[in-house]
């Protein structure tokens, strides 16, 4: 018994007209009474109502697709077909592809809408793609804004990155006496340190086998004291002393010779590559410009836009070379400095 009274309650609920039509439109205030309204059966109240707030405006889409829908289907269900076919059909110019739910909506008023469907069917496939048209537009002004907006953002940012950079020129002063001093000097003043490096190396290994062959050779010498008789002097006898190379050194004698003249002429000859290159590429004064973010003071923000960049001249010392002269146990020596 009480299964066979729900049924009939379930029934009467999804055929009575008096159920409600659509879900909450959040918006105007007065389209939520007039849908309380019509749920209530008051289909008069609610097409008068529902006429005048639409003729006064200030609506959006939905509300107005909302209030055709109550106003016609309460013409409909007071028999005034002609003004319930008015608002369906102007319901259906907003929205094309409206449908009344059937399952909430009785079937006379559903075939009622079905009917004013098919004889709008021409128009309403012409307002189909006039909205698509209409949505299309939109979608492209609205990625057209994005990408502006994206655009005007990364110029902002690219603006207080500038505002926030100062441009440091720097003049180099080159002495041009540093091209004659050896062991790649030059090219280290240039700022071309692997040539330098080259220089330096190469000029370095022959400086040392010279040295060493010079040593080398003159350990080969000896020494030996001759006396001489029928001298005249006080004891009839005098000597002498005699240095040379045994005659069974002589070949060693030839060889340290030769690596001797060979690494020294080899060592004048790359000096005299580096002197050239060094003059060829030389230049008085050379200007490094630089960019370098500037610490803004706290409570110091730049303006966008705004360019704080100045130039700034910076000195670096010019390099200096000093000789001086000192005595040894066995003569003078010499002593030579060079600074950057």
């Amino acid at each position: 018994m009480n299964r066979g009274l729900a049924l009939i309650i379930l029934c009467l609920v999804l055929w009575h007209p008096t159920v409600s039509l659509a879900q909450d439109v959040a918006g105007d205030p007065e389209v939520a009474a007039l849908r309380a309204s019509f749920d209530y059966g008051k289909y008069a109240e609610v097409l008068d109502r529902a006429g005048a707030r639409i003729d006064r405006g200030g609506l959006s889409e939905d509300e107005l697709v909302e209030l055709h829908k109550l106003a016609g289907l309460a013409a409909f269900n007071l028999g005034r077909t002609d003004e319930a076919s008015r608002h369906l059909r102007a319901l259906l110019r907003l929205d094309p592809d409206f449908s009344l739910d059937p399952f909430v909506v009785p079937p006379p008023a559903v075939a009622f809408m079905e009917g004013i469907k098919g004889e709008m069917g021409n128009e309403l496939e012409f307002l189909r793609q006039e909205r698509r048209l209409r949505q299309e537009r939109e979608k492209a002004e609205a990625e057209r804004r994005e990408r502006e907006r994206v655009e005007a953002e990364v110029l902002r940012r690219r603006a207080e990155e500038l505002a926030g950079q100062v441009t440091v020129r720097t003049v180099e002063k080159r002495n041009f006496l540093v091209n004659f001093v050896p062991f790649g000097a030059g090219q280290f003043q240039q700022g071309r340190n692997s040539l330098g490096i080259v220089f330096a190396a190469t000029e370095g290994a022959l400086a040392v086998t010279s040295i060493i062959s010079y040593f080398a050779y003159e350990s080969l010498f000896e020494e030996r004291t001759i006396e001489l008789d029928n001298v005249l002097d006080e004891d009839g006898k005098a000597s002498i002393t005699v240095r040379f190379i045994p005659t069974n050194r002589e070949r060693q004698r030839d060889t340290w010779q030769l690596l001797k003249l060979a690494s020294a002429a080899g060592f004048y000859t790359i000096y005299a590559l580096g002197v050239v290159d060094a003059l060829y590429h030389h230049e008085d004064e050379v200007v490094r410009t630089s960019v370098e973010t500037r610490e803004a003071p706290e409570g110091d923000s730049p303006r966008a836009g705004v360019s704080l960049t100045a130039p700034r001249r910076a000195r670096i010392p010019r390099p200096a070379a000093t000789v001086g002269l000192y005595p040894t146990d066995g003569g003078l020596g010499a002593a030579f400095t060079l600074s950057f």
